[in-house]
């Protein structure tokens, strides 16, 4: 446990930065990584982790909760749930060895979408309609990611739900908070069942990621993102090239 420091100040980091923008999983699954836990544990551990402080952050923003596009909670919160859990299975039926090779294009992924944002939304828009039935299988799909890597999760669904929502990104907020929640504990139970948590690791930096959480979510409101996101896009984009170098 001589990774406890990091420990800790990763998580207060990514619990903040996954209040205010997403992308907490960029700091908390390389410490994890750092402190010697295996890729496929270091991803489990780094989402239970993480996870009360989406719940904190969700607390936070519970006056401001809204379906989106007119679907209620109560159809999407089963859909995410459901994907998170088969994202959470697949992740660990997933050879360590195969998911070491996945993990830098996965990082790729998540950082492209990130550093795209709400353009990413709008540029789709321009080519890209969808119905409901469409919509709710493409949540289910990214349940299923955000189970199993979830890196930029929130940002992708908030991409998607632009093609048929036209309301604000703040207004986004609070429902992104509480589906990614709803996919990550999901996974969360998955992987607590099986065994596949490092307890020692996690809990250090789940305490921190609880504060950074709720605090993050509160001052959301009356801080500027784009500094923060793009902090989040260096820091991604140096920790994907990273994981490529040292794989490939």
């Amino acid at each position: 446990m001589q990774h406890v420091l990091p420990l800790v100040l990763a998580g207060l980091l990514a619990g903040t930065m996954n209040a205010v923008a997403g992308g907490g999983s960029f700091v908390s699954f390389p410490v994890m990584v750092l402190a010697g836990l295996p890729p496929v544990a270091a991803n489990a551990s780094s989402t239970v982790a993480l996870f009360p402080g989406t719940m904190a952050s969700t607390w936070a923003y519970r006056d401001s909760l809204r379906g989106v596009a007119g679907i209620s909670m109560k159809v999407l919160l089963p859909i995410s749930l459901a994907g998170g859990s088969v994202g959470a299975i697949l992740l660990l039926e997933t050879p360590g060895g195969v998911f070491d090779n996945v993990i830098p294009w996965l990082l790729l992924l998540a950082t492209l979408t990130f550093a795209g944002g709400r353009h990413v939304g709008e540029w789709l828009r321009r080519y890209v309609t969808i119905g409901r039935g469409a919509f709710l299988v493409i949540q289910f799909i990214l349940s299923i990611y955000g189970g199993y890597f979830g890196g930029a999760v929130g940002l992708m669904m908030m991409a998607v739900w632009t093609l048929i929502d036209a309301a604000e990104l703040k207004a986004m907020a609070a429902p992104r908070a509480l589906l990614v929640t709803a996919t990550n504990g999901a996974a969360v139970l998955c992987f607590a069942i099986t065994g596949s948590v490092r307890w020692p690791e996690t809990l250090a930096m789940m305490v921190s990621a609880i504060a950074g959480g709720y605090y993050g979510a509160r001052f959301a409101r009356h801080l500027p993102p784009a500094a923060l996101r793009w902090f989040v896009v260096a820091l991604s984009g140096t920790v994907t090239i990273a994981f490529f170098l040292r794989k490939y």
